[in-house]
């Protein structure tokens, strides 16, 4: 069973903002992205009306637009931090497959710490979908990469995206459901990556060395300790 609601649930809120704001503008973000947060850990976005989340928040239906074009919007604060985490564990690596795996790497950290977040991004994910959207252009850009390297098969890079996506959301979706098993996590860590670089037809050589228990239980020790 999730953990009951608590403030942290909306932290760390990371973003991006066009321009700087005021401290009250600033404020008032916060409320409605906490808001907004503990109403999506119980009920899909669709199930909540903005007029149900402002009223939650404590402040004027036209706040809400001020800040965010739908409510869409504040589920996507929770994967914009998790890109930022993905950024900050694949600093100075160049590797697009090391970077592509270390994503995949960090989801699985962010569920085990955030289960409630990781719930609310699971249940959102059709929205962060297409391969068009902002918060894909990591992922379009290391599969891009892959592919000009041949370290991959050539292919629609559209349907590399939301294959990759895929696999990232169905391990998170089956972590956040499992019990506290270190080992257990790994295992499926492993398994998961496996299945998603062959469908990308990664040289199984290649495979091999990415999922190595020792190397593949270093890099996820380094990201859930950079998560915590």
């Amino acid at each position: 069973m999730l953990p009951a609601p608590s403030p942290s649930i909306a932290a760390p809120i990371s973003a991006p903002i066009s321009a700087p704001i005021s401290a009250r503008a600033a404020r008032t973000r916060a409320a409605l992205v906490g808001a907004g947060l503990n109403l999506l850990a119980d009920r899909p976005v669709d199930a909540i009306s903005v007029d149900e989340l402002v009223g939650a928040a404590g402040v004027a239906k036209g706040s809400f637009f001020n800040h965010f074009a739908d409510k869409h919007a504040i589920a996507e604060t929770i994967r914009t931090d998790v890109e930022a985490r993905v950024a900050a564990f694949n600093a100075g690596e160049t590797d697009p497959l090391l970077r592509l795996t270390g994503g995949m790497i960090v989801a699985a950290a962010f569920a085990t710490i955030e289960p409630r977040r990781t719930m609310i991004l699971s249940r959102n994910a059709a929205s962060l979908t297409p391969h068009d959207h902002v918060l894909n252009d990591g992922v379009v850009a290391d599969l891009g990469a892959a592919q000009s390297a041949g370290l991959v098969v050539p292919g629609s890079e559209r349907a590399a995206v939301l294959f990759w996506l895929g696999c990232c959301h169905t391990l998170i979706s089956a972590l956040i459901m499992a019990p506290d098993d270190p080992a257990g996590m790994l295992q499926a860590l492993g398994d998961m990556m496996r299945l998603a670089l062959r469908g990308l037809g990664v040289a199984a050589p290649a495979i091999v060395e990415l999922t190595r228990p020792a190397l593949l239980g270093a890099r996820l020790d380094r990201a859930l300790n950079h998560s915590r």
